[in-house]
């Protein structure tokens, strides 16, 4: 009788959203030399339809709320949370971190994660910085994180990249900072290492610009012979393909809205066939 070989269980990943408006995206207020006011706001229909594309493919998510617009839209926070994803903290305003003082950052990530908390009644332990602006320069951010009751950060984008990044970087959660038992998680957006290079596999731009198939098998080949989860993200103004256009250069206008209109399709795709789950519940935290 031939011995029993067991299966190896299945890697779940996690998945992420960045709950903001479409005007807050950096290219977008650089483009337009930040002529924002006036714009309607449009995250609660594209967040409603993110949350109909999660359930029909059976996925959780974190989801990370700026507090300017948890503020503005509190039920859409609860409906969120009623649906048994995480809700986590991208600050308040949407100001990078590499532009902020330490004094600036705490008032910020507190008065943030204070609205949150309010709305849910329960406690926030995630953060990620808007466009990913915590850099090696702004490494006090992790004391301040972890002071003011958070127990993961997601900043870290480990690629190269023209506005964030840091390709040396690893690659899979670590602890960023501890003091004796205090300890802060990093959990990086994914990717998958080709010839000494990592690739992007963890959403965004990438994800709109390159087939849907290259994501899917990045992300395949990290679980099959890394054995570890992968981190993705998107936003839910990438599913709302008639949101404003404003006129800005040709290079903010294509890195924004190149395939919009296919995003929604995607990630249809993509929840059916990898399977995701919260931040919170992959680091079993």
């Amino acid at each position: 009788m031939s011995p029993t070989i067991e299966a190896k269980p299945a890697i779940v990943n996690a998945l992420s959203v960045d709950v903001e408006e479409y005007f807050h995206a950096k290219v977008f207020q650089e483009g337009t030399r930040g002529a924002i006011r006036g714009l309607e706001s449009r995250v609660e229909a594209s967040t409603e339809r993110v949350l109909a594309l999660l359930a029909s493919g059976n996925a959780l998510a974190t989801f990370f709320v700026l507090g300017q617009v948890a503020a503005a839209h509190p039920s859409l926070v609860r409906k969120i949370a009623g649906e048994k994803h995480e809700i986590a903290c991208h600050g308040d305003a949407h100001e990078l971190v590499s532009r902020q003082t330490p004094d600036e950052f705490r008032a910020d990530v507190r008065h943030a994660k204070s609205v949150l908390e309010d709305i849910t009644g329960e406690p926030v332990v995630g953060y990620r910085a808007p466009n990913f602006s915590i850099g090696r320069a702004q490494a006090w951010a992790y004391e301040i994180l972890s002071s003011e009751g958070f127990r993961y950060d997601s900043s870290t984008y480990p690629i190269l990249h023209d506005s964030y990044g840091d390709h040396d970087a690893p690659r899979f959660p670590h602890d960023v900072w501890r003091n004796g038992r205090q300890r802060l998680v990093e959990f990086p957006i994914g990717t998958t290492r080709c010839a000494g290079v990592n690739l992007p596999v963890g959403g965004g731009g990438y994800f709109r610009l390159l087939p849907m198939a290259v994501t899917r098998a990045g992300i395949r080949r990290v679980n099959a012979r890394e054995r570890r989860p992968i981190l993705f993200y998107f936003h839910p103004w990438e599913l709302d393909p008639r949101q404003p256009r404003p006129a800005m250069p040709w290079r903010h206008r294509a890195r924004h809205y190149v395939g919009m209109e296919r995003e929604e399709k995607k990630l249809s795709r993509l929840f059916r066939d990898v399977k995701f789950t919260t931040i919170r519940n992959v680091l079993a935290i």
